[in-house]
């Protein structure tokens, strides 16, 4: 459940065309021009200055660390009338390689013909000359996507394709000696499995049709015949090679991959042979038991893997302890306990070392850790950005060069657009980072005439029943310190999850209630990650309500540190970040408004509507079968006749994740109790929406319906 990440339970027709008063599905016609906000607004500035930034997707360095690649996305703004856009409503992109400082930037082309595709999984061969990567050349829905796996030299700017794939494929990688390319293939289905994506339509014999079979298959590095390695009968999410390149590591369970990640076990394979188990959480001994696992990853001597593992939402929500488990299996030893933050990512670097980055206290930290056997490993700091960082695969990864001293990443902050970050590290002659030689740098400037129309941002703690606790505060602009403003709440998905600072999205999201004139709080309370695991797990089983109090405390902070007018608070969030949206108001009546994000208002019914009932076994403890008052203690439907928050509701009409039902029973629970409120409903979106123009109408009718409740006009001055 992380802010914005799938499957499930198609809504009937039927069912959409049940409308009540306050109900409106996103297919009908354009809202009454009464709701539209007119152009030269605030709100159509804040939408423009987000479209005006150049994203970027994916960034690696090469393994001799002399060269960088990248996607961006292309300028939109000033693309010629006779350039067709990109399929899907999705901008098209730009792979460049440059060297290692950023300079000597050229573009790669597959062929002249085409004009619009995204790229991704860049991924450089072990010798630095070649440069392996995805595209999608028809990126629109369903069958209309083509997947191929291409390659270019490090010195060219044409690419040569190397497959014609018909299905998903991600995960590319390189096999050590790079006589073969390697990568996760749903044969014969491009359709996205993963929790956040737009579910299929549910027809057939459930849990038999349709159901996706992921699996690591291999291609010669030069191109030829895909051979898949790994048996139908596993879904497998992530994999790493031995370094001899005979074995493999991989995260696996039975198909369907949507909804067994949360009871995945780690297998360990040679190609041409059946898999073992090495690992099975569910019967671990120790703190791992009944947790999840994630990105495995080889020793340089092939004799044991380190993996993160603990309590996490869903897949790429990656954050917990390190763990170290022998090849010849055994109990794995958590060689973190008791860490102060979360790591989220790891690179062996020596046969004793790793380099780890971690979510610590809202921001990001690159920290070098020795092993010690079975004792905790030591670590020191590299360097921490309050920022958020990404390699295109992961949040809180780096690219990393093979003498692990040349780091590329691509960093944002909530005052500064994404660029391309450099970073050079001390190593020592076993090639482990012991420092910094180059601080983190920007290498890219494409978005340096783009600036925040929103105030500053701050680092927030305080502390609730013996914890610690960060949020991050967004200011209004122009502030003044003689006015009173309202607050705004905004709550991460997960609940393992954290607000990291990063420049945000064409759509809704706490900058853009900055933008409009409000303070926006983004609390990291227990349940997220960031300060540790007993910090994280603090949620199990007491979902709701331990969080809450931290938030409350944080509101009450940020009441005595600025002015903050109490009469004038809102809630809102999305996923588990929409549950809270939608149980707070039912135990406190601070917030005077509320904008639900594809929210789930009662834990019962939900367990059975949904696509991905496993992850809810380990925050509970017992399947609602089995438990079912662990689950009602947290349904906000429970407690609905203490509600009397005027609630904007938004959903996805295929989310799978938090099916459309939840928000339907919690609208009209409201309305029955006479509470204002109004459910919208977005055709063909799934838990994460893909159209632009429904991110930005959620976040049209949102800053209107805060507006409305909160105080705050539509379009105060402009900045």
């Amino acid at each position: 459940m992380r802010s914005k990440l799938n499957p499930g339970m198609a809504f009937s027709a039927a069912a959409l065309l049940f409308l009540g008063a306050g109900l409106i599905t996103h297919s009908q016609p354009a809202a009454a021009a009464s709701e539209r906000v007119r152009d030269g607004s605030r709100i159509a500035q804040i939408m423009q200055r987000l479209r005006d930034v150049r994203r970027f997707d994916a960034v690696a360095v090469a393994p001799n660390g002399k060269a960088i690649a990248w996607t961006v996305t292309e300028k939109t703004v000033a693309r010629a009338k006779s350039a067709p856009a990109s399929r899907g409503g999705k901008p098209g992109q730009r792979l460049q390689i440059a060297d290692a400082d950023g300079s000597r930037v050229r573009t790669v082309t597959i062929s002249k013909s085409v004009k619009s595709c995204r790229y991704g999984n860049l991924r450089w061969s072990p010798d630095s000359r070649t440069l392996a990567f995805l595209s999608n050349c028809n990126h629109g829905a369903g069958a209309s996507q083509q997947f191929d796996i291409n390659e270019v030299a490090a010195t060219g700017t044409e690419a040569r394709r190397i497959s014609h794939l018909h299905g998903l494929v991600n995960q590319l990688a390189w096999t050590p000696g790079g006589a073969q390319l390697s990568f996760l293939y749903v044969k014969g289905d491009v359709h996205p499995v993963a929790a956040v994506s737009a579910t299929k339509a549910q027809v057939g014999v459930i849990g038999r049709t349709g159901v996706e079979h992921q699996r690591v298959a291999v291609i010669p590095a030069g191109g030829g015949a895909v051979r898949q390695v790994t048996p139908s009968g596993l879904f497998v999410y992530e994999y790493d090679w031995s370094p001899a390149g005979h074995r493999l590591a991989y995260v696996g369970a039975p198909p369907p991959g949507r909804d067994n990640w949360w009871v995945a076990k780690l297998y360990t394979q040679t190609p041409g042979s059946a898999p073992t188990v090495m690992l099975d959480p569910s019967s671990a001994k120790g703190p791992l038991h009944g947790l999840q696992i994630a990105l495995p990853r080889w020793s340089p001597g092939g004799s044991r893997l380190a993996f993160i593992g603990g309590l996490m939402s869903d897949q790429g929500a990656t954050g917990g302890d390190i763990y170290l488990v022998s090849a010849a299996g055994g109990e794995p030893v958590d060689v973190t306990p008791a860490i102060g933050m979360s790591p989220s990512w790891l690179t062996w670097t020596g046969k004793r070392s790793l380099l780890v980055s971690s979510f610590a206290g809202g921001a990001t930290r690159l920290s070098a850790f020795a092993l010690h056997g079975k004792r905790p490993a030591t670590h020191h700091a590299l360097f921490h950005v309050d920022a958020a960082v990404r390699d295109g695969t992961f949040v809180s990864a780096f690219s990393v060069s093979s003498r692990h001293n040349v780091l590329a990443f691509i960093h944002s902050t909530f005052d500064s657009p994404p660029e391309i970050y450099s970073a050079v590290l001390e190593t020592n002659a076993s090639a482990v980072p012991r420092g910094v030689f180059e601080a983190p740098h920007a290498i890219t400037h494409v978005n340096d005439g783009v600036r925040p129309m929103w105030g500053k941002a701050v680092s927030v703690r305080w502390d609730d029943e013996g914890f610690h606790v960060q949020g991050w505060l967004l200011f209004p602009p122009h502030f003044d310190p003689q006015e009173h403003y309202p607050l705004i709440v905004y709550v991460h998905g997960g609940p393992t999850w954290a607000t990291l600072p990063s420049w945000p999205s064409d759509g809704y999201g706490p900058v853009p209630l900055a933008a409009m004139g409000y303070f926006v709080l983004m609390p990291n309370p227990r349940g997220s990650l960031g300060e540790g695991e007993r910090f994280t797990q603090a949620v199990r089983r007491d979902m709701g309500y331990g969080d809450l109090r931290d938030i409350l405390a944080g509101v009450g902070r940020v009441e005595a540190l600025y002015p903050i007018d109490d009469r004038r608070l809102g809630l809102t969030g999305w996923s588990y970040g929409g549950f809270m949206s939608m149980f707070a108001p039912t135990q406190t009546h601070r917030f005077k408004a509320a904008v639900v994000g594809a929210g789930l208002s009662d834990w019962k019914s939900y367990y059975g509507e949904n696509s991905i009932d496993k992850w809810m076994i380990p925050f509970f403890g017992a399947s609602v079968y089995r438990d079912p008052k662990a689950y009602a203690k947290s349904s906000a439907i429970n407690f609905i006749e203490n509600d009397r928050t005027p609630s904007l509701i938004v959903v996805g009409q295929y989310d799978g994740e938090c099916p459309a039902p939840q928000s339907f029973e919690y609208w009209h629970a409201l309305r029955a109790m006479g509470v204002p409120t109004q459910l919208v409903v977005y055709a063909g979106e799934g838990h994460g929406f893909d159209k632009p123009k429904d991110e930005r109408d959620v976040l049209r009718r949102a800053l209107r319906w805060f507006g409305k409740y909160l105080g705050v006009e539509a379009a105060p001055r402009s900045g």
